[in-house]
């Protein structure tokens, strides 16, 4: 059990303990700070404290992290998640398709196969990897987790302060301009709750770039960065600008799915190619690349030839 000493300063005086700590220990949420409280894990002068209780400034708040917990596990049987970056804060990955990000149901999850094939984890007292973000189920490539509580709240400030920059490769259908930004409104769709769309009134923006990589038969390879991290930004942005990934059978028309290459493919032809990011021990840059998987290479080599 690691203990941590907190001196609180007198300018501090008022203020509630679990607000407090949340704001002051790295990566403590204020539910988890709670929760250490409650279980009898925060002390001030050796005795148990109220959450709610109002610090005076000038005292020392001490901490206690008990070992993680195991969360509940089935036993796990997924794909190979090959290993792209690994250090005592984070872990990159290449997930491969057909993979979801966060545990759903009966099938596996990268954070579930994490936790048991590449440990130690301790975030929010489990024993298992933090998401920083996320990667759609059907696409492939580089996908960040945190091992530590620490760990989550750098790389959320990383997302937030704009320091990360994420590539994309898309396969979509006809010619696009040479380069092209997209910006717009974003929210779910008002008439089908699994979709998201630009065309709705919202506070929420979402904005990415593009650049054309390589003119295919009846499709273009474009290399996409995005600035804000929006769920299925990518596939709804491309396809209301006339031009949908490949073979998404979500926001395409039939003739993305119709389309020769797309038999190469299972899934749409979306593959998060690189990642760079400052390191949560150093704050130096850790840049990855994920190398296109089997099917995408295939579905690139029919519209080749």
């Amino acid at each position: 059990m690691s203990l941590q000493k907190i001196s609180v300063p007198r300018e501090s005086a008022g203020e509630r303990l679990d607000k407090y700590l949340s704001a002051h220990v790295p990566g403590l949420s204020l539910e988890r700070a709670r929760v250490l409280i409650e279980q009898g894990h925060v002390r001030i002068r050796g005795k148990k404290c109220q959450a709610s209780r109002k610090l005076w400034g000038g005292e020392e708040i001490e901490v206690s992290r008990p070992p993680p917990k195991a969360p509940a596990r089935r036993s796990v049987e997924g794909p190979e998640l090959p290993v792209l970056h690994d250090d005592a804060a984070l872990v990159i990955v290449n997930k491969p398709a057909g993979l979801v990000v966060e545990p759903s149901g009966n099938v596996p999850s990268v954070v579930e196969l994490l936790a048991a094939r590449l440990p130690p984890f301790d975030v929010e007292g489990l024993a298992q990897p933090g998401v920083v973000h996320r990667l759609d189920r059907e696409t492939s490539g580089c996908l960040a987790l945190a091992r530590t509580d620490e760990a989550v709240a750098a790389l959320d400030r990383a997302f937030q302060e704009k320091r990360v920059d994420k590539r994309y490769w898309a396969l979509v259908l006809g010619e696009t301009p040479e380069s092209g930004r997209l910006e717009a409104p974003y929210g779910r769709d008002p008439k089908d709750p699994r979709r998201f769309t630009t065309k709705v009134r919202s506070a929420r923006r979402a904005a990415l770039s593009y650049e054309v990589r390589e003119r295919l038969k009846g499709a273009t390879l474009v290399e996409v960065k995005l600035e804000t991290g929006r769920t299925h930004q990518i596939r709804v942005q491309m396809a209301e600008a006339g031009h949908p990934v490949l073979a998404d059978s979500l926001y395409g028309p039939e003739e993305t799915r119709a389309h020769p290459a797309a038999k190469a493919l299972e899934r749409h032809a979306l593959h998060a190619l690189r990642l760079s990011l400052p390191s949560p021990l150093t704050g130096e840059p850790v840049s990855v690349e994920a190398p296109l998987p089997e099917d995408f290479q295939r579905a690139l080599a029919m519209l080749r030839g």
